[in-house]
């Protein structure tokens, strides 16, 4: 017969809000010393009245403890029990000051006053109508989210997600829920289709149902793109894959895509033959299946580029062997042979693809080109995907460079661009750096935004990895063959005595990489065979080493780069050990703990998703300058910007000491070490490699072993994101 406990919850030794379980200390009812209490409730608040039915057990590393099989918890009724309660954080605008302050005033009424008339805390001294609307707007919230935190866990869904989906949904979120539940998937960042379904197939919704059918087929498709870069996919990969999921009958999932396609959800474009290169017969690329918004993006990129190509050029004809030679002097300088071709073809071309690796001098070339456009008094503008792109082209040119998203003004208000076809960016000569990062979305943003006299240069490396968003833009442009390409080989003299150029061109050929000598150089490879014993020498060298010997500052100077997020190599293992290292807790300090990462004042952070509200954008990297307990708002400083965050959507942030490579594109660290093991068997890519050893200004250290070092270079990435850009292009 189970036994029954009560009592008060004093203090929360763990929560874990994806499933519910949770670590109590409870004052209990017949109990002289607090008791350990375990379960399962959606939320869990010091102060709280708490009910208990289990049974007592012995855990080997814990001793005697309460195993409840169903715990469930009632506002506390106490004075004391309220303000603790409120002291707790469970509503914003109220800390334990505050709270303190409410209960001397109302006492055990506290609770009924917040809930029913807000507008007597004004009775409580310091407690003004701005901080009164911010306690009563808490307070709702509070209790709406608790709601659904309840309604979801009864449903055994994790409860991290509530706050979102109360902001999405507002009071009406339950019933929409359950009229819906695969709308989880599209509208609460953080939910994917696999817990919407799970809740689905709970809520009663039949296995073989046409609404389960298409949910799983919009997951397919946007899964494909978020995860693997494919603007669409072959009908067959589409029906296998949903019908794998779902284990639903190929045929119902053909339906599915039936009726989608009648609702102007998906769309199915065929390649023509005619318009196919004849080495490429792949028959699976015949047609393809596209979530309609990648679709229309995709035709964008293709008529953005030919309606550019089709216009006059904004420079007048000139003597371009005597403009070369004036631009050589006045950067006191002589081209290469392919340099020379480069600046060429931007005194002719509208469309003009620079690509070549780092010390081929792309950046001399931007600078030439820059200087031709000014003599002739034209006006030009330079952009790259993020900041920290944006950055580096702004100092390496001398000029102003903005972020895509910035040059075209995005404005939260309209959801949109201000910048558009009808309203034209003023300007004569675009340039665009980091143009493997552009996924096809942004750059049928950007393209249509372009007047249609300009010249447009884009650059960049097409032997990095290729956009984290779908589509390979730059490599689809390039292999078109209908936009004319300047690829840069030579290495210049320069450049050429740097190590870690170097290794990088010698992973591009599929060579290893050569550390440089002892004591000097400034590319290293340091050899461990164990996961244990490479995150001992990782810890070491960046807390010790690198800062003793190069002067460099451990957490603004030095970046982890992993292959992968999980495993003991992987960035959440990385950040947990250094955040400990570097920004170990301290007493009295505030930090707060949300979807399993514990925050601190001092804390590198990185944005993991685009907020166009805040303008802060996806792998944007910063500190966390402020925690306020009280009006739960975490505080991140971005290059001397500074941006707040609600606790609840501190999920938006991870740590950064560890980051992956991909996070990792055009950005440029004076420090990067990384992991390199047969655990990352998977990522063991030479352009994984070559990406990350390219990210190092002035010291790259990879650690780990030969054999996974040479897997790494030896290991072309061959797999062929699904797109059809490039037919797109030759066929016209």
């Amino acid at each position: 017969m189970p036994e029954t406990l009560t009592g008060v919850i004093e203090r929360i030794t763990f929560h874990n809000l994806d499933n519910g379980y949770c670590v109590l200390r409870v004052r209990a009812r017949g109990h002289a010393d607090l008791v350990t209490v375990v379960g399962h409730m959606p939320q869990a608040v010091a102060g709280e009245y708490v009910e208990a039915a289990g049974d007592w057990v012995i855990d080997r590393s814990h001793g005697q403890q309460f195993k409840a099989a169903e715990l469930k918890s009632l506002p506390p009724h106490t004075a004391e029990g309220i303000a603790k309660y409120l002291g707790s954080g469970l509503v914003k605008g109220i800390g334990p000051k505050y709270a303190k302050k409410i209960v001397e005033v109302f006492g055990d009424r506290t609770l009924d006053v917040i809930d029913k008339s807000p507008a007597s805390l004004s009775e409580v001294k310091g407690i003004g109508p701005k901080r009164i609307g911010q306690i009563r707007d808490g307070w709702r919230e509070s209790q709406g989210v608790r709601s659904i935190m309840v309604f979801l866990q009864s449903y055994g869904i994790g409860t991290a997600r509530a706050v979102r989906i109360y902001k999405q949904y507002g009071e009406n979120a339950i019933e929409l829920v359950r009229s819906n539940p695969y709308r989880l998937s599209t509208d609460i960042w953080g939910v994917g289709f696999r817990t919407a379904d799970e809740l689905a197939l709970r809520l009663g919704i039949p296995r073989d149902a046409p609404q389960r059918a298409q949910a799983a087929v919009r997951h397919v498709l946007s899964e494909a793109a978020n995860t693997k870069g494919h603007v669409g996919l072959p009908d067959p990969l589409v029906i296998e894959q949903t019908a794998e999921l779902t284990q639903i009958s190929p045929d119902a999932v053909r339906d599915a895509v039936d009726a989608l396609m009648r609702e102007g959800e998906l769309v199915r474009d065929t390649v023509s033959r005619e318009a196919k290169p004849s080495a490429d017969e792949r028959p699976e690329l015949d047609s393809l299946l596209f979530l309609k918004p990648l679709f229309l993006a995709e035709l964008g990129v293709a008529r953005g580029v030919r309606e550019l190509l089709a216009g006059e050029h904004p420079l007048p004809p000139s003597d371009a062997d005597a403009d070369l030679s004036r631009i050589e002097a006045k950067m006191g300088l002589a081209f290469a042979p392919k340099q020379r071709d480069a600046v060429r073809a931007a005194l002719t071309e509208k469309v003009l693809v620079l690509t070549g690796g780092p010390g081929t001098g792309k950046t001399t070339i931007v600078r030439a080109i820059l200087e031709l456009f000014a003599a002739n008094l034209q006006r030009v503008a330079l952009c790259a995907p993020t900041g920290r792109a944006a950055k580096r082209l702004s100092e390496s040119t001398g000029r102003e460079a903005k972020t895509i998203h910035r040059l075209l003004e995005f404005d939260a208000g309209i959801g949109g661009f201000r910048r558009t076809k009808e309203n034209p960016l003023d300007l004569d000569l675009l340039v665009v750096d980091e143009c493997s990062m552009v996924d096809v979305v942004l750059m049928n943003k950007l393209l249509p935004a372009v007047p249609p006299w300009a010249a447009v240069v884009l650059v960049g490396d097409v032997d990095q990895l290729p956009s984290v968003g779908p589509g390979s833009v730059l490599a689809d442009l390039i292999g078109s063959g209908a936009v004319p390409v300047v690829r840069l080989t030579e290495v210049h003299r320069q450049a050429g005595s740097s190590h870690i150029v170097r290794a990088a061109h010698a992973i591009n050929r599929g060579d290893e990489p050569e550390s440089a000598p002892p004591g000097k150089g400034d590319f290293f490879f340091v050899e461990a065979n164990d996961p244990a014993g490479i995150t001992a020498k990782i810890l070491t060298m960046v807390t010790e080493r690198i800062p003793a010997r190069f002067g460099l500052d451990p957490v603004r100077d030095v970046q982890i780069l992993s292959p992968m997020n999980k495993s003991e190599l992987g960035v959440q293992n990385l950040n947990a050990k250094l955040q400990d290292a570097l920004n170990p807790a301290a007493k009295g300090a505030a930090e707060v703990q949300k979807f399993g990462t514990t925050f601190r004042v001092g804390d590198k952070v990185m944005q993991t998703q685009n907020n166009y509200q805040r303008e802060v954008f996806n792998g944007d990297i910063g500190r966390v300058a402020g925690i306020e307990l009280i009006d739960q708002i975490l505080t991140v400083e971005y290059d001397g910007r500074l941006v707040e965050y609600e606790f609840a959507e501190l999920d938006e942030l991870q740590l950064a000491y560890a980051i992956s490579v991909h996070k990792s594109q055009g950005a440029e660290y004076p420090a990067v070490v990384i992991p390199v093991h047969t655990q990352h068997w998977v990522m063991l890519q030479r352009n994984l490699l070559y990406t990350g050893v390219t990210r190092g200004r002035k010291l790259v250290v990879l650690v780990g072993s030969r054999k996974a070092l040479w897997i790494a270079v030896q290991k072309a990435d061959t797999a062929r994101r699904f797109s059809l850009l490039a037919d797109r292009l030759r066929s016209t």
